[in-house]
């Protein structure tokens, strides 16, 4: 039976969470914490499987905690479970190891699902936030592409994005419009593409 250890300061809210996994015969509730520092207090003596973390805590942050909890406890799985959908927060909290993130406005069912997934070895996320790590490569991946061009071909392409026309690129940059037609080539041979369009919505990461 998985054991977990809730860190919510809303008492309506963790509340709830144990009424939800009071249902589920494969889990039980270790212990139930309305703050960080005490959650890290019992963790220097007891451990759970799962540590169910919000973000916004009074004290110490969840994320400070996992920090933390992670150090004493690495093979225990981590999962935020927050009302942030803020790229920052969940960047943070994926960085501090946690194993999922899902928020607080899913249903009971989603989380009793997330559980099982955590505890099965998955990576449980509300949809949203697995857009926004999905969005999150495709910007990295596509600014991996970018830096194939030179700076000068990069300037090129920056003007093309806002809608500049070859000779206004050419007067910005102070050279030929010759000399942006054959920057133009050489751009959409590196970002393999065929034309201006597909070269602005690749470097917008459309």
């Amino acid at each position: 039976m998985g054991r977990i250890s809730i860190v919510e300061d809303q008492d309506d809210f963790r509340d709830a969470l144990h009424a939800i996994i009071a249902t589920m015969p494969d889990f039980e509730i270790a212990h139930a914490f309305g703050n960080a520092e005490d959650a890290l207090a019992m963790a220097q003596h007891d451990d759970a499987d799962i540590y169910l973390l919000d973000i916004n805590l009074p004290g110490m942050s969840g994320i400070d905690l996992l920090r933390k909890l992670r150090l004493l406890h690495p093979r225990s799985q981590y999962l935020i479970c927050s009302s942030y959908d803020d790229e920052d927060y969940v960047f943070d909290a994926l960085k501090a190891g946690a194993h999922g993130y899902l928020l607080k406005n899913s249903s009971p069912a989603e989380l009793m699902q997330a559980l099982r997934d955590l505890a099965a070895g998955g990576a449980p996320m509300s949809s949203a936030i697995a857009r926004k790590v999905i969005a999150n490569f495709h910007q990295q991946d596509n600014s991996a592409v970018l830096d194939a061009l030179s700076a000068r071909e990069q300037q090129v392409l920056a003007l093309l994005s806002k809608g500049h026309i070859y000779k206004e690129v050419a007067a910005a940059l102070g050279i030929s419009i010759e000399t942006v037609r054959k920057h133009c080539y050489t751009i959409y041979e590196k970002l393999h593409v065929d034309n201006r369009v597909e070269a602005v919505n690749k470097y917008l990461g459309r």
